[in-house]
């Protein structure tokens, strides 16, 4: 019994040695190392190589325990969500002129990010100059700035910007200050009061089920409680060289979605040149004076291509409303 136990304790402490090798270089491999372990060392190439332990000591360990450490070509290039596409500035282009509130846009990001109509992401409004002029419907999202007010303002860096121009949100991070919230000039983050419903977690469930995925890497997850939302663009999508769901979603071709670098934008149906969509219709982005440069144009509308008409809402419950004074 006591040899028994010797034994047992010998092989801990000899993979607690091997272990503490990968941790002192870098913990990369630990699960395929701990794996190799736990089958008892079989296989060994049978060459030799030093490393230094944490105190200091030379020791010889089979090379074929430490190749496993070194991170794969692929693992070195994998996308990175924080940091978004390089050398990539997505911008949006909403035409007001084209906008009849059928409000596929919002059923299609609701359903595609797990979230209720209550916590829309996707807004559209009805807007009125003044008495003497007709209404229209103006649809809002977040207008991912070039100088994000909500970053600057979030103390645990929850909010933050991608070098593609997107301003995202890690929900692992966020502690449901609402600092961004008070930031924002444009009021469209929302914040999450209660846990998403019984039914959209199951959609959520079901779905997930039928693919893998990295928390990490896919944004389009359901809403936490006690955390802020908004608008994403789709990140997930664009990774898979795809438009946002909003513009495929729309049947009147009111979102344009694409790279400024490019100077080309798209809505599914036609492409056009960014620079002069604005420039022969006017295009405009809100509140410009405040400098934060919204990655959001939208086209005034003029020569409107559909009616007017009051009332209408979709199956989540959510309604258009007035815009807030």
């Amino acid at each position: 019994m006591e040899d028994n136990n010797k034994n047992s304790r010998r092989k801990f402490l000899d993979k607690g040695l091997k272990l503490g090798l990968v941790t002192a270089i870098g913990g990369i491999g630990l699960s395929k190392l701990a794996n190799k372990l736990n089958a008892q060392d079989n296989e060994h190439s049978g060459e030799k190589m030093e490393l230094m332990t944490t105190d200091g000591n030379l020791i010889e360990v089979d090379s074929s325990e430490v190749m496993e450490m070194v991170p794969s070509e692929n693992e070195e290039e994998k996308y990175n969500l924080r940091e978004g596409m390089p050398n990539r500035k997505f911008v949006m282009v909403i035409d007001l002129a084209k906008c009849k509130n059928a409000l596929k846009c919002q059923v299609a990001c609701n359903k595609h990010h797990y979230i209720t109509g209550d916590h829309a992401w996707l807004k559209v409004y009805k807007m009125q100059e003044d008495e003497d002029t007709a209404p229209y419907w103006m649809p809002t999202t977040c207008m991912h700035c070039d100088h994000p007010a909500c970053v600057t303002v979030c103390p645990v860096d929850a909010t933050f910007k991608r070098r593609d121009g997107l301003v995202l949100i890690d929900n692992e991070r966020c502690i449901g200050c609402r600092f961004c919230m008070a930031a924002c000039p444009y009021s469209t983050r929302v914040f999450n009061w209660s846990e998403p419903g019984q039914e959209i977690t199951l959609n959520m469930n079901m779905e997930m089920a039928s693919r893998k995925h990295n928390s990490i890497e896919y944004t389009g997850m359901p809403s936490v409680k006690g955390t802020v939302d908004k608008c994403d663009f789709c990140p997930h999508a664009i990774k898979e060289n795809k438009l946002p769901h909003c513009v495929t979603a729309c049947p009147n071709g009111v979102f344009y979605f694409g790279d400024k670098y490019e100077d080309t934008v798209t809505n599914g149906e036609e492409s056009v040149r960014l620079s002069k969509l604005l420039r022969d219709k006017d295009g405009y982005r809100l509140m410009e004076g405040l400098g934060t440069k919204p990655s959001v144009y939208y086209l005034p509308p003029v020569d409107r291509l559909v009616d007017f008409e009051d009332g209408l809402e979709n199956f989540t419950g959510y309604k258009s409303v007035d815009k807030p004074e």
